[in-house]
């Protein structure tokens, strides 16, 4: 889905056939400025996707940009100003805010995580715990908040999880059959697996073809027994329990990437407002 046709989707679920209470009492040639405000400290998220919303219903609508996305924002700070018919600002305010509401939140809490683990190697990753149709804009502001996106979907990477495996027969079928597949159907996708124990991680070594070994549940003392183990030849991802109290102890085994879901599905929307008058 583009962009463009997000917001379509977004504008018609809230809209409809008609903002009426604003076509009742408002004429249509009403020109207004609405003012973006900061209401509680974080991470900014969502602003391009804010000027595309309003860019949608106005082409012209007038933009004056304080801060940017990624920026350390505090309560009473301006983020935009905007300029535009007063129709175009009150259909816009609902959508623009809950967007930038919710991926602000996603950037705060992520940037949350990074920080605890900035003087390790080990990165933040998101997962697919998203929320249907928004996970473009989720993601993106993973990034903002200083994390890495794992994968969009089911499209992008191979990710053999214990279901697959389980359904396939073992590890050393599906690793197989992934490989087989691939190249009969000339897809030039990358493979991770997951384990749970460090049996699963030695029949993994033994059979090889993957880029990434997921550590499913590990405890930090048997994640790095783990990560020993692997050496170096393949990509090592930690998940499963993985929090702010306890990232720390994961960061300093040495593995690669920790899979955090919390960094979107636990974020709490930042507080922020639309405030309009005529001009």
């Amino acid at each position: 889905m583009t962009t463009q046709e997000f917001i379509a989707a977004a504008l018609l679920e809230d809209v409809g056939s008609g903002d009426y209470s604003t076509l009742a009492s408002i004429s249509a040639d009403a020109k207004g400025k609405a003012v973006l405000k900061i209401k509680k400290e974080g991470i900014l998220a969502g602003m391009q996707l804010a000027q595309d919303i309003f860019h949608h219903l106005e082409e012209d609508a007038k933009f004056t940009l304080y801060k940017k996305d990624g920026d350390a924002v505090n309560n009473g700070e301006t983020a935009f100003t905007v300029e535009s018919s007063v129709h175009t600002i009150l259909k816009a305010e609902r959508l623009v805010l809950n967007c930038m509401q919710r991926m602000s939140g996603i950037a705060t809490l992520t940037n949350k995580y990074a920080d605890k683990i900035k003087g390790y190697k080990t990165k933040i990753l998101d997962t697919r715990k998203t929320t249907p149709l928004f996970r473009e804009y989720e993601k993106q502001a993973v990034r903002i908040g200083g994390g890495y996106n794992l994968r969009m979907g089911l499209y992008d990477m191979i990710m053999l999880k214990d279901n697959h495996i389980d359904f396939c027969g073992g590890i050393e079928q599906a690793i197989q059959k992934t490989n087989e597949y691939l190249a009969a159907n000339n897809r030039n996708l990358k493979i991770e697996i997951e384990t749970r124990n460090l049996d699963d991680v030695r029949r993994v070594l033994a059979v090889g073809n993957v880029h990434r070994i997921m550590l499913d549940n590990y405890s930090p003392e048997l994640l790095e027994e783990a990560i020993e183990l692997i050496g170096g030849k393949y990509e090592t991802e930690a998940s499963g329990g993985i929090n702010l109290d306890n990232i720390i102890s994961y960061a300093r085994t040495g593995v690669d990437y920790v899979s955090c879901g919390a960094i979107i599905h636990h974020a709490v929307s930042m507080d922020l407002s639309l405030k309009a008058h005529k001009i």
